[in-house]
């Protein structure tokens, strides 16, 4: 009985210290990292409008689609994939002029078109400005290679935090051991590009600005942070 109650004291002792050894918490340091990679663009999405305006809601649509039919036209030169051309919006709403009582209509059809060569960029855009579109909505440059380049910047940005957690711990006599913990917050940041006036904007017909036969693309910057938790060895 006595060495029953021995062995019992004992297992209970051993529970113990193995419950405030699990409750210790681990030795660990916290770091920051970042990884930045640059790349020029080699894509863009155009998104380019063409707006119509007059007193007589029949005869503003047709104006408007028999410029959206030329503008398609207009590109098929370019031999771009049907997928990569696409309408958008459609609209076609009333306006009140209260000055003269009555309604005005204005037609809206936007078109989408996916650029996989930017070496057509300038020709492209004179095309669509020569054959009646009157708004540029947006000019967004994009990278082919987007994905990989993101996984290249959360690298780097891993690297430096470990590079920085054994600068620290190196003067301890101390070793960086596994990552417990990793938080991520990066971002990419595109090139935005600046939009000159063409023929049209200067005879007054477009009210937006438009790019000139060439653009400064600019590069595509892929930030990538993290916070990392090793624990010390």
């Amino acid at each position: 009985m006595k060495k029953m109650y021995v062995l019992f004291a004992l297992g209970t002792c051993l529970l113990a210290n193995a419950q405030v050894t699990e409750m210790r918490p681990l030795p660990q340091i916290t770091v920051s990292g970042e990884g930045k990679v640059k790349v020029v663009p080699d894509q863009a999405l155009i998104s380019v409008s063409v707006e119509t305006k007059g007193s007589n809601a029949t005869d503003v649509k047709k104006q408007n689609d028999e410029t959206v039919d030329r503008v398609l036209q207009s590109i098929k030169k370019y031999k771009l994939p049907k997928e990569d051309v696409q309408t958008k919006r459609i609209s076609l709403n009333p306006q009140f002029d209260y000055q003269k009582k009555k309604y005005n209509y204005n037609a809206t059809n936007t078109i989408e078109i996916f650029l996989k060569d930017l070496s057509q960029y300038d020709a492209i855009m004179e095309t669509l400005v020569d054959a009646g579109i009157n708004r540029i909505s947006a000019v967004e440059f994009r990278s082919s290679k987007i994905e990989q380049l993101k996984s290249d910047a959360r690298k780097k940005a891993m690297l430096d935090a470990k590079l920085k957690a054994e600068d620290y711990v190196s003067v301890l006599n101390q070793k960086v051991g596994k990552a417990l913990n990793i938080s991520d917050n990066s971002q990419v940041y595109f090139p935005q590009p600046v939009l000159y006036q063409t023929k049209m904007a200067r005879a007054e017909v477009m009210d937006a600005a438009l790019p000139e036969e060439t653009i400064a693309v600019g590069e595509i910057e892929i930030h990538a942070t993290v916070n990392v938790s090793f624990q010390l060895d």
